[in-house]
């Protein structure tokens, strides 16, 4: 990745992408089990998965690994964590994918502004240009009266408030602690809180299921370690705005997946979003190029 991406901030852009791509895969098949499924079983298997993943890749580390010089930090990390997932995949029951997508893509706004106002991130005109060009794309697609917003539209609401505090607290950490302690403090803590409801919900699962719960972890897990890396090597108000292509992403996973057509509206809004990102990119690109 450094010889394609030779600046930090390149690589933080490719590897928010990569996330973003990765989260709504996984958005996408968590919601064809929600249909079959309790979403506190699914939302417990996302977790319990990506503690299965992360203890066979740390094998005999996995001890050093939870040493941790900020254990606050990183269970307040998990908690928010596990409340976006959670508030998100309890929101597919009721909405459409590329609709829930773009509610809870609200957060780069809020991150944008929490970086600047927690963090000291500084804000220049171009990057508040690319994350509200890019906000305006959002509202596009949603469009605001046309029967999006319900009380259901909470759910993703309040994933986006979680997720933004779970970008702020990574952000915060930086590169100070290995991503594999992140994924471990949130893996742990969210396969412990998903139990409590196991006992009241739980549906046995039909054999061809397994392979897709196992996916759903597996897709997390990879989206997770990308998100981690690209707050931990570029600032957040720099790599915020391309969580925006999970509206065009979501689309995307809908076409191809639920025979989900987006009107011409979405087309257009996802053109502006995708325009904003790449102005964002370029911009940033140069300027560390300069640098």
């Amino acid at each position: 990745m450094h010889a394609i991406f030779p600046s930090p901030v390149s690589r933080g852009i490719a590897l928010m992408i990569l996330a973003i791509l990765l989260f709504t895969a996984m958005d996408a098949t968590a919601k064809g089990l929600i249909q079959r499924y309790p979403a506190p079983q699914v939302i417990w298997v996302r977790f319990a998965g990506q503690l299965l993943i992360v203890l066979l890749i740390l094998r005999g580390r996995t001890g050093p690994m939870l040493r941790s010089r900020f254990p606050g930090f990183h269970l307040a990390r998990s908690a928010f964590q596990f409340g976006a997932t959670g508030l998100f995949f309890l929101s597919l029951a009721h909405m459409g994918l590329a609709e829930a997508t773009a509610l809870t893509d609200i957060n780069p706004v809020l991150i944008t502004l929490g970086a600047a106002l927690f963090l000291g991130e500084k804000l220049g005109v171009r990057r508040l240009a690319g994350v509200f060009v890019a906000l305006v794309g959002a509202l596009i697609i949603i469009r605001p009266g046309a029967g999006v917003l319900s009380l259901w539209a909470l759910l993703p609401l309040g994933a986006a408030i979680c997720y933004t505090g779970n970008a702020l607290i990574t952000r915060h950490i930086g590169a100070q602690e290995s991503a594999w302690t992140s994924m471990l403090y949130a893996s742990i803590f969210g396969t412990i809180a998903g139990a409590v409801a196991l006992p009241f919900v739980w549906v046995p699962v039909a054999l061809p299921d397994l392979a897709i719960f196992c996916l759903v972890g597996a897709l997390g897990t990879g989206a997770q370690l990308c998100i981690i890396r690209s707050f931990s090597i570029a600032e957040a108000s720099v790599v915020a705005p391309f969580a925006y292509l999970g509206i065009v992403f979501a689309t995307g996973w809908g076409i191809v997946l639920y025979d989900q057509w987006p009107d011409r509206w979405t087309v257009v809004g996802a053109l502006v979003i995708v325009t904003a990102g790449l102005y964002v990119w370029h911009r940033e690109t140069r300027a560390a190029r300069k640098a």
